[in-house]
């Protein structure tokens, strides 16, 4: 389970949220599930959940809970994050 603050003023914001769904469609096609919330209209949550800054993505399931805060471009910082294996190195051509 993964949630995503965000703000809609904030153009970082916007990128954050191409990032991740692109980034889960690509390494968890189908097992992962994304809420996308806009921080000025779930103070409640975000105070709940610890959010300092926005965009910040939380991994909720498995714990331990997990933050990621920034615009989602560093998909090895996510990969290893969520737990997921490495991808694996292309073998060059002779």
């Amino acid at each position: 389970m993964l949630r995503l603050y965000v703000s809609t003023a904030a153009p970082s914001s916007s990128r954050a949220i191409v990032n991740t769904r692109a980034f889960c469609e690509e390494h968890a096609a189908g097992h992962y599930e994304l809420e996308v919330l806009d921080i000025s209209e779930r103070v409640v949550e975000a105070t709940a959940d610890q959010v300092v800054a926005v965009p910040t993505l939380l991994r909720l399931w498995p714990l331990p809970v997990r933050r990621f805060i920034g615009d989602m471009s560093d998909p090895g910082r996510l990969r290893e994050g969520l737990g997921l294996p490495a991808a694996p190195q292309a073998k060059e051509q002779p």
